[in-house]
């Protein structure tokens, strides 16, 4: 944003200060919550970190307007930040022609409206409670924060691992989310497109663009590098993990949801349910996940290489 990283920084911590007091002021200004109360849950939902002092979640408060706040300072939590910065210097426009935030958007929108209409017809309840559940439940797994107001572990099987899906894929890059995120998604499936539309013209000279510039082989191989450790990282963990959980559903899940930093999982792991009843060792498990997760791997398998310790 500007020549001096140290005056990003500031800019940035700006940016999450706004937030974070505007949404404290709107969570108290609704009265289900005194000044402790809002402070937290704002230190949890611009930091998608999730925590709540309730037991059960924001699903404690039955409150539309408490869901709707958090709804919003969720998805703005998983929106670059840098956008925040330009829209509040007179630039918004920025948001609708940033790729990502595009992409962040369409895929909350869908799997909103999707889990939706799949609990709908599955009698969850009236369309309007539905959408209200849904919508809140795919924003807060979609930012990685993993707050709850629904016992989504109920819903049908679509419905369930959409959720999976979404903790895999994250929010925008440059925002406090974890897992995959949009940027990489979006690369990936360019050069998925491009790889296809190779095969039957090799002879093309086709250049993967994003956000108007070339993206360069050296960052194509490093996400393609990226997406590869994460799949297999969870595909072992998971193989581990149907040693110390009832069920596949439950291993499967612990690990996705301690890779992208969501939260709760399914089943034994579930929205109403916490990881206490798992074995020590495989509890030690998703700690190296989390860890693994929330540093983006490179930080931390640096440490495994002999080559490390010898410098």
């Amino acid at each position: 944003l500007t020549p001096r990283i140290t005056t990003t920084a500031k800019l940035l911590w700006g940016v999450y200060l706004l937030l974070t007091l505007s949404e404290t002021l709107l969570l108290k200004v609704v009265g289900k919550m005194d000044w402790f109360d809002a402070v937290c849950h704002s230190f949890a939902t611009v930091a998608t970190g999730g925590f709540s002092t309730r037991s059960a979640s924001i699903g404690a408060y039955d409150s539309i307007c408490v869901e709707t706040i958090i709804i919003i300072f969720m998805f703005l939590s998983g929106i670059n930040f840098t956008l925040h910065y330009y829209a509040l210097t007179g630039k918004p426009g920025r948001y609708f022609r940033d790729p990502e935030c595009r992409g962040y958007f369409i895929a909350m929108a869908a799997a909103a409206l999707l889990i939706t209409f799949n609990i709908w017809c599955a009698n969850y309840g009236s369309f309007g409670h539905c959408f209200r559940d849904a919508l809140f439940t795919s924003t807060s797994v979609l930012t990685t924060t993993g707050f709850c107001t629904a016992d989504y572990d109920r819903w049908p099987d679509f419905s369930r691992y959409l959720l999976i899906v979404l903790m895999f894929i994250g929010s925008c890059a440059g925002s406090t989310s974890g897992a995959i995120k949009m940027m990489r998604i979006n690369i990936l499936i360019r050069k998925a497109i491009r790889e296809i539309q190779l095969f039957f013209r090799p002879l093309a000279v086709i250049q993967l663009k994003y956000k108007g510039q070339v993206v360069e082989q050296e960052t194509i191989a490093h996400i393609n590098a990226f997406f590869i450790m994460y799949v297999m990282t969870f595909v072992v963990a998971t193989l581990l993990m149907c040693l110390y959980c009832p069920d596949i559903d439950s291993a499967a899940s612990a690990v996705a949801t301690t890779l992208g930093g969501v939260g709760p999982g399914l089943a034994a792991v579930g929205p109403t349910r916490n990881f206490a009843e798992i074995a020590p060792l495989g509890q030690g498990i998703l700690i190296l996940c989390m860890l693994l997760g929330r540093l983006e791997f490179y930080t931390v398998l640096t440490l495994c290489l002999p080559e490390f310790w010898k410098k």
